[in-house]
């Protein structure tokens, strides 16, 4: 049995309403968004993928007109988009880990978590100067980790072209505190 082409298309608007919402967890209080279920429909993730890679393209060639040479996917939810947006960008994927997770020579920066600061780091030799950089992750919430991967990219002398998450939590304000541009396919 054969399906029409309009019964495969999926739509952001399609793909959002997969994701499930679980009150309480993972402590009470807090409405966890389990984008798990995305993974669980082979054409939703193939919409997802081509709209942040489609919006990372458009966004750099706006910018300034070259290529990004690398995505960097934050620990560990942005290990699950960032490998295949690099295919798709023809880019490097660069791993940014918690303190402890990586090998070699490192860079590392702090940011304050609810209760203390943690730290996260990046193998010094893995992106060049002057590379345009893209972040991933699967969520924007109060922002720290990603403004500390923004710092640790600097560090190593490149420039962060875009931020981009999969669903950014607005009431929590986190885009503030960040200094490159932001693309959020989900806002709640």
């Amino acid at each position: 049995m054969s399906s029409s082409p309009t019964e495969n298309l999926f739509t952001i608007e399609s793909v959002k309403a997969l994701v499930k919402d679980y009150p309480d967890f993972p402590k009470d209080g807090i409405l966890f968004k389990d984008i798990f279920p995305i993974f669980q429909n082979h054409r939703a993730l193939d919409c997802l993928l081509n709209h942040m890679a489609d919006e990372a393209i458009t966004f750099s060639k706006k910018l300034n007109g070259s290529k990004i040479d690398a995505v960097v996917g934050l620990d560990a939810r942005g290990f699950l988009f960032g490998p295949t947006l690099a295919l798709k960008l023809e880019a490097k994927f660069v791993p940014i880990r918690k303190r402890g997770k990586l090998p070699g020579i490192l860079v590392s920066a702090s940011y304050e978590k609810e209760y203390g600061v943690d730290i996260v780091e990046i193998q010094a030799d893995s992106i060049n100067q002057g590379d345009n950089v893209l972040i991933v992750d699967d969520l924007l919430a109060t922002g720290g980790t990603c403004r500390a991967a923004e710092d640790l990219i600097k560090k190593l002398g490149a420039n962060v072209v875009l931020n981009q998450f999969v669903i950014e939590l607005c009431e929590l304000n986190g885009r503030d505190i960040l200094e490159a541009p932001i693309h959020s396919v989900i806002k709640y």
